[in-house]
């Protein structure tokens, strides 16, 4: 009799597979309130390692860290009216604190442009004091009507960047640097993400905005997950908060703004990017560990090789964990860290330890083979690197064997159907696009002819990317 699998196979039902992998391999359980959720230490390891990189290429782009109340006044929202309307459905908001009615209801945080433009109001007071950039790591709370573990939760974690400038287009280029910069130099080089960088219509694109910047990926099964997004917020927020500055001619101004954000919805894309029937396939450079190395059985001798050799590859600069544990058998421990989709897994018996070979296998080209010992600290880095570069390959080929160009509505949603289609913007418009929502199908970006991001919703030759999308 057949053994069952481990994880349902994606091709029987790929939100299934999501599902149990997420739970095989220790990522994630839902919490105690619908919608929320526990992240396990190795799926919060994948977000620190995420958050650590990400934090240094804003710093190097001139933001500074910042942090700002959990709660804000419910009256905060309602002075940017675009805003408050496009959040209400989701909004949390507080009633009642120690023991009595609060004098003002107050809003969990599901954004802060509201209550960061308060404080830019009294710190922006003068030419001088342009451009201010700030970040901050926080969490925030979005009431999910259909939560999913990583993509959609009532609660979540991420970043989310606030700037203030002295002219639209110092705003503008700023937003556009963050796009490109940050997050699509982060998907691309460490996630190993194929994302197509695109311009929201005006229909998708943030509340408050005048412009959304985005980048969509494609996920195994086709459908298309956005993995961060950059706003010009034009002056609607410093108009709403006075939030001005006395500019070089002695006149008063009101700032360009722009916020920008990316969340633990990047764990639920690398799982649907990356992941096969076997588990997860973390890219080399992201993953929290990068090789472990297995003890077979518990004969002294080679668990003693074990650990030398984790630590000449730790010292060669890898990540490692020696896994010793000889109690548990070692089948199941090799299942386990290739659920967690770990790129090496490097094994040592007492015949290996004869041979002075170890059994080398790779999660991400998948296969075994013996290697010397005494290579390994030399060959393991560059063949990770090849692992990198395979999975952004195959992630592009996905992408690009999947996306068709179609000229009608009709085509475009049956080309959705498994995956992406491209259809001329000047031939969908708003209209078509409704269309194609009442059948499940959005526009996720509209893209130039060239590959690059069209300056304006109605540039001549944009293309709309369109697909279904988590």
């Amino acid at each position: 009799m057949a053994k069952a699998p481990v994880l349902t196979p994606q091709a029987d039902d790929f939100p299934r597979w999501y599902q149990d992998l997420i739970n095989k391999a220790e990522l994630a359980d839902n919490g105690p309130v619908r919608g929320t959720m526990v992240i396990r230490p190795y799926g919060y390891g994948l977000w620190e390692r995420m958050q650590q990189d990400m934090d240094a290429r804003i710093k190097q782009a001139g933001a500074q860290n910042a942090y700002f109340p959990l709660f804000i006044p419910q009256s905060y929202l309602a002075r940017e009216a675009e805003h408050v309307e496009g959040f209400a459905p989701e909004l949390a908001v507080v009633t009642h604190g120690g023991g009595k009615d609060l004098e003002e209801p107050v809003v969990v945080r599901p954004t802060s442009e509201t209550i960061i433009n308060e404080y830019f109001s009294k710190w922006v007071q003068s030419y001088r004091d342009l451009p201010l950039l700030i970040n901050q790591w926080a969490n925030v709370v979005r009431w999910e009507m259909r939560p999913r573990l990583f993509l959609r939760t009532s609660e979540f974690l991420w970043q989310e960047g606030h700037t203030a400038h002295a002219t639209y287009e110092d705003a503008r280029d700023y937003a556009a640097k963050i796009h490109r910069e940050v997050y699509a130099d982060f998907m691309t080089e460490v996630l190993a993400m194929d994302v197509v960088l695109g311009r929201k219509t005006a229909k998708e694109r943030f509340a408050g905005a005048i412009n959304t910047l985005t980048l969509e990926g494609m996920m195994g099964d086709g459908k298309a997950l956005q993995m961060g997004t950059s706003h010009e917020l034009g002056q609607n927020f410093a108009k709403a908060f006075h939030t001005q500055y006395l500019s070089a001619d002695g006149a008063q101004e009101h700032v360009w703004q722009t916020s920008w954000g990316s969340s633990t919805r990047m764990v639920g894309g690398l799982i649907m990017m990356h992941g096969d029937d076997n588990g997860l396939r973390v890219p080399p450079r992201l993953a929290p560990v990068q090789v472990v190395v297995l003890a077979i059985k518990g004969d002294d001798a080679v668990v003693a090789k074990v650990r030398e050799v984790g630590d000449k590859l730790t010292a060669a600069g890898l990540r490692v964990v020696v896994d010793d544990r000889t109690d548990t058998p070692f089948g199941r421990r090799a299942v386990d860290w290739e659920l967690k989709g770990v790129p090496a897994r490097v094994e040592i018996g007492p015949r290996d330890l004869e041979a002075g070979t170890a059994m080398l296998a790779r999660r991400i080209p998948g296969g075994k083979e013996p290697v010397a010992l005494d290579a390994l600290a030399a060959l393991l880095p560059g063949l990770l690197e090849e692992d990198q570069a395979q999975l952004l390959r195959e992630s592009r080929e996905r992408r690009e064997s999947r996306t068709v160009d179609v000229t009608g509505i009709d085509e475009a949603a049956e080309a959705a159907a498994t995956g992406w289609a491209r259809i001329p913007w000047a031939d969908l418009g708003p209209e078509g696009e409704a269309k194609l929502a009442e059948q499940g199908v959005s526009v996720r970006c509209l893209v130039g002819a060239d590959g690059g991001v069209p300056d304006a919703d109605d540039a001549p030759g944009a293309l709309a990317v369109v697909a279904r999308a988590y």
